[in-house]
């Protein structure tokens, strides 16, 4: 196990990142959770409750009720559907921003990116139009009247975007959403004071959230952003702190929302800005990755070669990005934009501009971003960056360490572009599954956390653990930041896979862990199974595919959680939702789920032992398969 240990850090799988923190003379996250050991039980089961004045109130074995009369069941439910709600929220408040941008490029007649995806989409949606420009504008539109259709109003779209069988079965337990936005409003609601007590309904309610997350803000959100920033596209890229070039300025991008940085890409490509760059002595201006958004112009870097440095890391790398010295500028635009950056961006005078108002950081100064015209904005940015590197450079001390990371990691991944690597069908991945040459597939998704064994601790020894036994991992999230820092994603690591899944990654030349990039990207995953099952004539609960977010961190987390057991997956997490105070709860996310979805909440902190159930589940829908 490669994990390095400092007296005054946490854990970590990079060993590499952990030298780097522990020589450094500032404080990240990874010291701040060496102080933050001592947990609140009842907050770890999810039995507290600071609704009312009459709280806050836990519940023990002497009192086992609120002042209200609320007892565990109520309370944990509660809180579990309140954190879905939040959750769930995010991902729709970046499918409305996405939609919006691809509504102004249909009105305003800008580039289209991908008329390949903008086609899929209009038969998709059964739009008959030959503009292109029209067909994005009336796309945009669709979205956003579904996304505010009230919760009493089925929305119309999740019937030409879901897998039929899924569907159906959505339909006979009545949770197909109504209008996203309303099912999010309506969740905060029936948590609050006095209102619903029955944790049943309740759960329900989180499934309903999380197919509207999963098929809107995950599936669909991947859709539009393909059409307005390209699709992905099978290329070697190198990862980590090494892709940060002091040549360059500078601009660290945070967030979730790719395409509000669409304008900003083309623009550093253009001759002027590089030649003003240049008269302030670089060699040009460049994006450097952080979080999701990293990931996801990793995702599609063919397209911006010029200006994307590279994605440095998943948002416990950020702290250390900054105390790199060479970074100029901090644009953010959502969440995963730690509040930790906010004392190293001014201990090292970089500026930081909030782009979105739901991610403004104290000392970060707002630009709104303009969906009529983000030209200005633009400008702004770049005027900043340049004055920002003639101002600090001369103040810091630059210090990149050049051996983290790694610099053969496969990017790119997509259902589309992986299924044009196999030849135009998944018919060579189902045949090496029934050859049990791939004993079956785990998506390792989410987030990343410094509790579950450490920084991506658990990430990634589940994903050795499981490449082991010939179980090919897909990932999409902050794990695909830890996975391929360590080297996972580079077709070298096949020598940590099992002999057969050994043998086929080396005979096609793929890692045995396929980066499909960000946390949006667990929507692409989803189209990928759901055209395997097609093709195999089944449902999504039938396939020999089982999901893990070991190192799930936040409210978004459960609401992608609850999309996969609305899947009717198998899903594992290491560290418990704050659900297990109540019995029922427990009882109904990690068995009777497998009688209303298919899917089922495994709870393991044991990284065997997870190993050991996930592999279980693959080896018995395998049989199920009659293979």
């Amino acid at each position: 196990m490669t994990i390095t240990k400092h007296c005054m850090t946490c854990q970590t799988a990079d060993r590499i990142l952990g030298d780097f923190i522990g020589t450094m003379a500032y404080e990240t996250s990874h010291h701040r959770v060496e102080k933050q050991k001592l947990k609140c039980g009842f907050g770890q089961q999810g039995v507290c409750c600071r609704l009312c004045s009459n709280g806050p109130c836990r519940i023990t074995p002497e009192s086992q009720k609120g002042v209200c009369g609320a007892d565990a069941d109520t309370i944990v439910a509660r809180n579990f559907l309140r954190a879905v709600s939040a959750g769930s929220g995010c991902y729709i408040h970046i499918i409305e921003n996405a939609a919006r941008n691809l509504k102004n490029i249909g009105e305003k007649k800008l580039p289209i990116k991908s008329i390949q995806t903008l086609n899929r989409l209009a038969d998709i949606f059964h739009i008959k139009e030959e503009d292109p420009h029209k067909i994005a504008y009336q796309i945009g539109e669709a979205v956003l009247k579904d996304l505010y259709k009230p919760s009493y109003e089925k929305m119309e779209l999740i019937k030409d975007l879901a897998y039929g069988p899924r569907l159906e079965a959505w339909e006979k337990l009545n949770i197909l959403p109504g209008g996203a936005k309303s099912e999010v409003f309506d969740g905060v609601v029936k948590t609050s004071t006095n209102l619903n007590s029955d944790p049943v309904n309740m759960l329900l309610h989180c499934l309903r959230l999380g197919i509207s997350t999963g098929i809107y803000g995950l599936t669909l959100t991947n859709l539009l952003n393909d059409v307005m920033l390209g699709e992905p596209l099978l290329r070697k890229v190198a990862v980590g702190l090494r892709v940060i070039d002091e040549d360059y300025i500078n601009i660290m991008a945070t967030g979730h929302q790719h395409s509000l940085f669409a304008t900003l890409e083309e623009r550093l490509a253009e001759a002027d800005v590089i030649s003003k760059a240049m008269e302030a002595g670089a060699k040009g201006i460049r994006l450097i990755g952080c979080t999701c958004v990293g990931q996801d112009m990793q995702l599609r870097g063919e397209h911006n070669k010029k200006v994307f440095s590279g994605h440095a890391g998943n948002n416990f790398i950020s702290e250390s990005v900054i105390t790199t010295g060479a970074i100029d500028l901090i644009v953010s635009e959502f969440n995963c934009s730690l509040p930790g950056i906010e004392p190293l961006a001014n201990e090292f005078m970089v500026k930081m501009y909030c782009l979105d108002d739901m991610a403004k950081k104290v000392n970060a100064e707002m630009l709104p971003y303009d969906f009529e015209d983000d030209r200005d904005i633009c400008e702004q940015i770049i005027k900043a960056s340049i004055a920002s590197y003639k101002e600090r450079r001369k103040n810091v001390t630059i210090h990149i360490p050049r051996n983290h990371g790694d610099d053969d990691v496969l990017t790119g991944i997509s259902e589309v572009s992986l299924k044009n690597f196999l030849g135009g069908n998944w018919k060579p991945l189902i045949d090496l599954i029934v050859a049990g040459k791939i004993k079956g597939i785990a998506g390792i998704v989410g987030c990343s956390n410094l509790t579950a064994k450490g920084h991506d601790v658990f990430t990634v020894e589940l994903t050795k653990e499981l490449i082991k036994r010939d179980i090919i991992v897909l990932s999409a999230g902050c794990s695909s930041g830890g996975l391929e820092n360590v080297g996972l994603m580079s077709p070298k690591a096949s020598v940590f896979a099992g002999e057969q899944l050994r043998a086929v990654c080396e005979s096609l030349g793929i890692p045995p862990v396929l980066n499909f990039g960000p946390c949006l990207a667990i929507g692409r995953l989803e189209l990928v199974a759901a055209e395997i099952a097609e093709t195999l004539n089944v449902d999504l609960p039938q396939l020999p595919l089982v999901l893990s977010a070991p190192q799930w961190l936040e409210e978004q987390a459960l609401a992608d959680g609850s999309f996969g057991l609305a899947l009717g997956l198998p899903l594992h997490l290491a560290i418990p939702p704050f659900s297990t105070g109540s019995k029922l709860v427990t009882q109904v996310l990690t068995e009777d789920m497998k009688n209303l979805t298919g899917g089922q909440l495994i709870l393991e902190d044991d990284i065997i032992l997870a190993a050991d159930k996930l592999e279980q589940i693959v080896i018995e829908k395998r049989k199920g398969l009659g293979l």
